[in-house]
């Protein structure tokens, strides 16, 4: 047994069985690796997917909150109507000559 493995030799000695089991396990690592590429690409193709499943969802569940809003401003400050809408609080600090004048 130790003559056979500092030779290197494969245990049978009949060369076709040999061929036959080099054969073999090209054949068995070939498989493997066709059917490891085949889950990878099953793997891959159904994270795509998923991705764009919940890509579509946010977006849409975002366009429904937007749609529930009383306006849409844009850059301009103005909403959908063409109104300018101004936002903010204001104090009178003193009084108003022209309207003590008229009272």
């Amino acid at each position: 047994m130790t003559q056979q493995l500092k030779q290197r030799q494969f245990p049978a000695g009949n060369p076709l069985a040999n061929a036959l089991v080099v054969v073999v396990g090209v054949l068995v690592i070939a498989v493997s690796f066709v059917l490891g590429l085949v889950a990878l690409v099953a793997l891959v193709t159904a994270a795509i997917v998923l991705a764009a499943i919940i890509g579509v969802r946010v977006w849409w569940l975002k366009r429904k909150l937007g749609a529930g809003q009383n306006y849409t401003a844009n850059h301009n400050g103005e909403s959908a109507t063409g109104s300018e809408i101004i936002e903010g609080e204001f104090r009178v600090v003193g009084p108003d000559k022209d309207r003590d004048s008229t009272e």
